[in-house]
């Protein structure tokens, strides 16, 4: 078993895929190695490859907001993607690209043990779900897979794009946190 410095540094040298050439650098992810919430989306955009952070362009701010709006700390939640370089001109991970990284994905979510894997688009919940993933007509809906409860949204990218998406995004994360409250008090302690 892998402790996640352990893992970030062998997903550092990574060059399973064509993805690497053009990454300035792996955005791991990052957050609370003890979280009960890990945020999944599909991989990082510009400012994440130039930070090596995921989530801290526009749609990162959004996606701050929205865990502000239901009262969770960033820091006491973990966030990936489902590969750790971007995609050239921020177009989605192909298949071949999404089936090479997950592998750490899998690793990263071992470690950590979450409760909650909330989905951020449809990238993440064709990935994490099921290939047939539909996210406008299935987001929002809990599916238990072993021990994880497990919802998709969309995207905060999905947002900036198309605000008539907002509200139901907002109905999501309000039952993300519900969600979260009860496992927190079945466990008598927060993160």
């Amino acid at each position: 078993m892998y402790t996640l410095e352990e893992l970030e540094s062998i997903v550092s040298k990574c060059n399973r895929c064509d993805l690497h050439r053009g990454r300035k650098n792996v955005v791991f992810g990052e957050g609370n190695p003890n979280a009960k919430i890990m945020f999944i989306g599909e991989g990082p955009g510009y400012n994440e490859d130039q930070k090596g952070r995921p989530f801290v362009g526009r749609a990162g701010k959004l996606f701050d907001k929205m865990l502000e709006a239901i009262e969770i700390r960033r820091e006491s939640v973990y966030i990936a993607n489902i590969v750790k370089c971007r995609p050239p001109n921020n177009r989605n991970p192909i298949e071949m690209e999404s089936k090479t990284c997950i592998e750490y994905l899998r690793w990263q979510v071992k470690i950590i043990d979450p409760d909650i894997l909330v989905c951020l688009g449809a990238i993440a919940a064709k990935n994490i779900i099921d290939s047939d993933f539909k996210i406008t007509a299935s987001r929002g809906k809990w599916i238990k897979k072993g021990k994880f409860h497990i919802i998709a949204t969309y995207h905060p990218a999905a947002l900036l794009r198309d605000e008539n998406k907002k509200k139901d995004a907002w109905e999501d994360f309000k039952s993300i946190r519900d969600r979260y409250m009860e496992i927190v008090q079945m466990s008598g302690k927060d993160d």
